[in-house]
């Protein structure tokens, strides 16, 4: 069995309780070195073997899995965040249904819900922004064209944008380009949860100074919107005049 597992957002006990017991549990685990907090090795057992993926391709990655397979051993997969969010998980399922080795995912706290614990924000406010967009700039990876960052800003909603840290000043034009004033609040994460974590508040017009200043050109979240300032209207939710199917509201 492999066991696909999300590691969290950073911090060691931010790991779900299912993925802890696997770790534990697993003869061979496979870490995504570059992202994910070694720390969490910690729970690994005496014996286990253990992978950094960084320095693997998807084919050494695979052998790995079926030859451990092969000696009736547990693998755990181990990604950064969700497994489902950037973790390139589509290509190493494939790999295993065509081999026939049974496989699970544990889900994990991503990375942009660590942002907003940092940021100690929401980012569903009412009568701001009901939408979430995660997304990421073009690099080395594609990005379809109706995904541009500027097709996407015209919406307005709240942005988190992954693995584009080094690219801030191009990410401020497109921001801006697709609708967003230069002065619409923006937040960079660096290393959100984990102990040297740091969070820089800017706007979308001072992205790149901000980046530079603070010396983030990496693993660090964007995120971009009206959320991050002052005015939104409360819930209907715990609204005294709303009622609910457990509550009934209060008589004007």
């Amino acid at each position: 069995m492999v066991d696909f597992v999300g590691a969290g957002c950073g911090a060691a006990d931010l790991i779900t309780l299912r993925g802890k017991r696997l770790l534990e549990q697993a003869d061979v685990i496979i870490y995504a070195g570059s992202l994910v907090n070694p720390q969490l090795l910690d729970y690994a057992k005496q014996g286990c073997r253990i992978y950094n993926s960084a320095l693997m391709h998807l084919d050494e990655v695979i052998d790995v899995m079926e030859k451990a397979e092969a000696e009736g051993l547990h693998t755990v997969r181990l990604h950064t965040g969700d497994p489902s969010v950037y973790g390139a998980i589509r290509e190493q399922m494939d790999r295993l249904d065509a081999l026939g080795i049974a496989y699970n995912v544990t889900p994990g706290v991503s990375s942009f819900c660590g942002a907003a614990a940092a940021l100690k924000a929401e980012y569903t406010l009412p009568d701001v922004s009901q939408t979430v967009i995660l997304t990421r700039m073009a690099g080395r990876t594609p990005v379809p064209e109706r995904e541009s960052i500027e097709c996407l800003a015209a919406h307005h909603a709240t942005m988190v944008i992954f693995l584009s840290a080094s690219m801030t000043e191009e990410l401020s034009a497109k921001l801006i380009e697709g609708g967003y004033s230069a002065d619409t609040p923006a937040a960079i994460v660096y290393k959100a949860t984990w102990q040297d974590e740091k969070v820089v508040r800017c706007t979308v017009g001072t992205l790149a100074q901000a980046a530079r200043e603070n010396g983030i050109s990496k693993t660090a979240l964007i995120t971009v919107g009206d959320f991050l300032g002052d005015d939104y209207e409360l819930s209907k939710l715990y609204d005294k005049n709303f009622e609910t199917e457990f509550r009934k509201a209060e008589a004007k």
